[in-house]
């Protein structure tokens, strides 16, 4: 036998380090290390149901790679545990969708919030210098089994259509996702004109995501009609576009150019059922500040409205 190539070579140093992964995470999987009910299958699904505001059943069972008996199991366990919700796509009945109740999302935290924590316990043992390695070896094997054609994305500032993608999707996706009426994109619409006939751009900005040279999101910063604040508005981003991380690209980029404009708070306005977003707005490091029921798009809503103290500005 001659000497071996390089692939049979990769072939069992893979499998090799795959051995080694397997017994790590189960190490730190395990239900039993973490302390809760769950298997690593319940958990993968609590998991990609938390990145979601609401899915399909049928593309949730498409994405995680598992059979719809199985599917059909756990999402009757979580029922009966209070974690989730199945209802009909209000426009096609023949889709079943499933969402987190708030029981589920509490639950989903806390099992995220576990792992990490042993991720961490596991990480502290590593020798900081060593940490850095880690990650390039990390990014270097992603790097080689991301597929080449995998989608660009990037921000960017407005284009002529912006303004009018910016209504007509907003306008689009909440009405699919939750039902609201064209009061909706009325507001979306007003706020949108707003800007359009006239901002400062040292002050006011609107940005936009895109994938693959198309718009995906979006977000904006204005100025609010209290001295030294801004608030930010438009936040969307695509179901199609949803696990990039993109909402809180947008975000954090609202958040820097308020900081850098001098502002002292960045406010927003949001409803409760948008949990994702909410999410997103948390880990930013916004405040809720006031909550209040209403009745606006033609649904049953609570109003929330959030801060964000926007420490080391102009004015500190």
């Amino acid at each position: 036998m001659g000497p071996r190539d390089n692939l049979d070579l990769a072939v069992d140093e893979v499998r090799d380090f795959n051995r080694m992964y397997t017994r790590l995470i189960g190490v730190l999987d395990y239900p039993g290390q973490l302390n809760t009910p769950y298997t690593l299958s319940e958990a993968r699904i609590l998991y990609e149901l938390a990145r979601r505001e609401r899915t399909h059943v049928s593309a949730l069972r498409e994405h995680l790679g598992v059979t719809a008996a199985h599917l059909s199991r756990t999402l009757s366990r979580f029922e009966e545990r209070g974690l989730v919700t199945r209802e009909r796509h209000h426009r096609d009945a023949r889709f079943q969708e499933v969402l987190l109740t708030a029981e589920g999302r509490a639950a989903a935290d806390d099992l995220d919030r576990r792992s990490r924590d042993a991720v961490t316990r596991l990480l502290a043992k590593i020798p900081r210098n060593e940490l850095g390695r880690l990650r390039e070896a990390l990014a270097t094997a992603r790097g080689v089994f991301t597929n080449p054609a995998e989608p660009e994305v990037r921000l960017r500032g407005l284009e002529p259509g912006d303004l009018g993608w910016i209504v007509q999707r907003h306008g689009a996706v909440y009405a699919r996702e939750f039902g609201w009426n064209a009061e909706f994109e009325a507001l979306v619409a007003r706020i949108v004109g707003e800007f359009g006939a006239g901002h400062d751009p040292a002050r006011e900005r609107a940005w936009i995501a895109e994938l693959d040279g198309r718009p995906v999101g979006s977000v904006m910063c204005v100025r609010d009609e209290r001295p030294d604040t801004a608030r930010l508005r438009l936040l969307l981003v695509e179901p199609e576009a949803r696990g990039r991380r993109l909402g809180e690209w947008l975000v954090r980029t609202c958040v820097d150019f308020a900081r850098e404009a001098g502002y002292r708070d960045l406010v927003l306005w949001t409803n409760d059922v948008l949990t994702s977003a909410r999410r997103i707005y948390e880990g930013a490091g916004f405040e809720l500040i006031a909550e209040k029921p209403h009745r606006g798009y033609g649904s049953p809503l609570v109003g929330q409205d959030w801060r964000l103290a926007l420490r080391g500005s102009a004015h500190d």
